[in-house]
């Protein structure tokens, strides 16, 4: 019965990161509420990176071309501002810890009104959809919208303000092309992804694999990865030709929820 208990939560957990990683939910707001809710206030640091392995080969998969191109000509636009963007992030998340001083309880704390926020931030992609033109693609655009694409994209370092809508929405404003936002959104959560697991690898030494299972996340690793590679698929289909107003809807539900379980229901 307890194997059947882990390979689910592994499911769920699976399924968490790679949707959350590139649908505009947010992957880490999602996964802390799941953790919250099921009681595993102690995840294992080796687990996280494995999840981010997984959806770093499905983002790699789906943009397999255009990331030959890069490697093929590094020395092009795209590359100069994915980097740019990159680094901004770093700088953006690097002054957020040192000034917000998060910690895991904090966090939950913030985890509503962060929801609520990306519900905002998704917004205001509508309205860049239907009132600003949109004459650049990853190739075309200025200096100034890498950074302020990796700006956005650094604020998401709080779990509830998803990664994937903060740096579209970034994209919509500066007046890129849909498809284009969409990927130069993607390729952007390389690095990212690449980050993330690295900045587990300290802790991973420090506190050793933790309560680690082979089999639990080797699932959650291809739940992760398959959910990813047709969440992208799926965003760059909704990005195109639909609208954000069911994530909309759903964020600021979320939000509103768990703000209502921290202040009057206290059910985790």
């Amino acid at each position: 019965m307890e194997i059947i208990i882990d390979i689910l939560k592994s499911i769920v957990y699976g399924l968490v990161q790679g949707l959350g990683e590139f649908l505009p939910i947010s992957s880490s707001g999602h996964l802390l509420l799941a953790q919250r809710i099921f009681g595993d206030t102690e995840g294992s640091h080796l687990s996280t990176v494995l999840l981010h392995v997984a959806t770093l080969v499905a983002v790699c998969i789906v943009y397999r071309e255009q990331i030959w191109e890069l490697i093929r000509r590094p020395l092009q636009k795209k590359t100069l501002w994915l980097v740019t963007a990159t680094a901004v992030t770093v700088v953006v998340m690097l002054i957020m810890k040192k000034l917000l001083h998060v910690d895991g309880e904090t966090e939950f704390r913030l985890l509503g009104f962060c929801f609520i926020f990306t519900a905002l931030v998704l917004t205001a992609a509508e309205f860049a959809k239907r009132n600003i033109r949109r004459r650049y693609t990853a190739d075309t655009m200025k200096w100034q919208h890498p950074v302020i694409i990796g700006a956005l994209q650094g604020i998401a370092i709080l779990p509830g303000v998803s990664r994937s809508g903060s740096t579209i929405t970034g994209a919509l404003f500066c007046g890129v092309k849909k498809k284009s936002a969409a990927e130069f959104s993607f390729l952007l959560s390389i690095p990212a992804i690449v980050g993330g697991a690295i900045l587990e690898i300290p802790d991973l030494i420090k506190n050793g694999t933790g309560d680690f299972s082979w089999y639990g996340t080797l699932v959650a690793m291809i739940v992760a990865g398959v959910s990813g590679y047709f969440a992208i698929r799926f965003m760059i289909r909704l990005i195109t030709k639909r609208s954000f107003k069911g994530f909309i809807i759903y964020t600021a539900a979320l939000g509103a929820f768990v703000l209502l379980n921290q202040f009057v229901l206290h059910l985790f």
